[in-house]
């Protein structure tokens, strides 16, 4: 299927696609019938001379099913989006990889744990902008805010996530091929918002052994 979309580098990307394409083919065809109703109405019931204007109460059959078509739509949507909802923001599965994300105006600032796997400990290491993932591995992210509301965003991986103040969140993701991918804010946090931007390495298992190995020379 051809896609104007980013490419889907993550585990749960395909679903995410697959409710983008349901809901945006239903809306496509919603305002295709609308729009074409609407000229087909402006033609017939336009102004003719010698013709009266009538009154109409309305019909109640009609009225009662386009309210309940879209009703019963939306309803088997939610049923549809519930489990990828359960699964992208409910049920992280179990991971030993863990990093810290702070957003900050404007920038992201990134903690590791270090070989250690505790963050606060002597061996954490700090990053601005750039995180370094490894390929096919789940990633807990702890998402936090210095200031404002921003907005963690990595459009390849289907992952949107406000970053709140006074709150920790988890996010997590699985990157399904190795590259280098594009890290906004997706939240207006102020005058700089645009320029606020970062980079995820999503390297493979030699990459990321030689980038831990220079990060952590003493390991």
């Amino acid at each position: 299927m051809m896609s104007w979309l980013p490419e889907n580098v993550s585990t749960f990307g395909g679903e995410i696609d697959y409710l983008f394409y349901v809901i945006y083919y239903i809306t496509g065809a919603v305002f295709i019938l609308v729009t074409a109703l609407m000229v087909l109405f402006l033609i017939m019931y336009r102004r003719r001379e010698g013709r009266r204007a009538i009154y109409s109460h309305g019909n109640t059959a009609l009225e009662i099913t386009w309210t309940v078509i879209p009703a019963v739509i939306l309803v088997v949507l939610s049923f549809m989006s519930a489990s990828t909802w359960a699964k992208v923001k409910r049920h992280a599965p179990p991971s030993d990889f863990q990093i810290q994300v702070t957003a900050k105006q404007f920038n992201w600032e990134i903690v590791y744990p270090g070989p250690d796997g505790k963050f606060g400990t002597a061996d954490d290491r700090q990053a601005e902008n750039d995180i370094h993932v490894p390929v096919n591995k789940t990633v807990h992210v702890i998402l936090k805010s210095k200031d404002v509301i921003h907005s963690f965003f990595l459009p390849n991986l289907r992952v949107k996530q406000d970053a709140v103040p006074g709150r920790d969140i988890l996010v997590w993701f699985e990157a399904t091929k190795a590259g280098k991918y594009e890290l906004p804010c997706a939240e207006l946090c102020g005058f700089g918002h645009s320029g606020m931007r970062g980079w995820l390495y999503v390297d493979s298992p030699e990459q990321f052994a030689q980038w831990a190995k220079e990060t952590w020379p003493q390991s």
